[in-house]
């Protein structure tokens, strides 16, 4: 966290950072210090997908009077992050106010960003860290309070609703502190092979393991012609 307790300009972070540097520190640097990206068919149907639900120009009324924003840009001085929010959803508190100038000129409503993930609920909190990160920055932005988020599943067709505690925001506030401190760093893990490497685009670029198989047979290549 910056002396000042807010991040300038030139010290804002991609949001979206939050998922890769939780599923792996290594694939975050590739992407957000190498500038280095490899897709695959996962990811493909992920970005056709968020295609259909990130247009800004989409405000949609639904039923009880809620109106979904999509496309929002969000950003958070506290948190040094910024990024795009699929989808802000505005739930009326009182009645009659359908539209969305209405809405927003009464400020009789409450904020609930939503996420939008091509798979399945996950092991992991990082869809829940990116979208507390989303209402956080909300709050930021409009001086509201936001309790809750969601984050919905489409191989699942069904929302999770996340609770915005102050447990989830401090663990927020830890991993972009993080994310912060890696960045300024410069530098990229070493490759580690895991679990979750063969789900990973960057696996054929990130190469984990094989590196130091390939010095270790080099090596013993080298040893045996030299004792025979």
């Amino acid at each position: 966290m910056p002396r000042s307790g807010y991040y300038a300009d030139d010290e804002m972070i991609p949001l979206s950072g939050i998922q890769h540097f939780m599923f792996c520190e290594r694939q975050w640097a590739l992407i957000h210090l190498e500038c280095r990206w490899q897709e695959n068919f996962l990811t493909a149907e992920g970005a056709l997908l968020h295609e259909r639900v990130d247009d800004p120009s989409v405000r949609k009324s639904g039923p009880f009077g809620i109106v979904t924003l999509r496309g929002l840009h969000v950003a958070s001085r506290r948190l040094g992050l910024f990024g795009v929010a699929d989808a802000v959803e505005l739930h009326p508190v009182a009645t009659g106010k359908r539209s969305v100038a209405e809405l927003v000129a009464s400020r009789e409503f409450t904020i609930m960003p939503v996420e939008y993930k091509r798979g399945h609920r996950k092991i992991s909190d990082c869809d829940r860290y990116q979208v507390v990160a989303q209402a956080m920055a909300l709050e930021e932005m409009y001086g509201a309070e936001i309790s809750r988020a969601a984050v919905f599943y489409w191989e699942e067709r069904k929302r999770e609703y996340v609770e915005v505690d102050a447990e989830l925001r401090d663990r927020v506030t830890d991993v972009s502190r993080r994310m912060h401190e890696a960045y300024r760093s410069g530098r990229t893990p070493a490759a580690k092979r895991t679990g979750s490497c063969r789900a990973c685009s960057m696996e054929d670029m990130c190469m984990p393991g094989r590196i130091k198989a390939d010095v270790t047979d080099y090596l013993k290549t080298l040893f045996d012609e030299e004792i025979a």
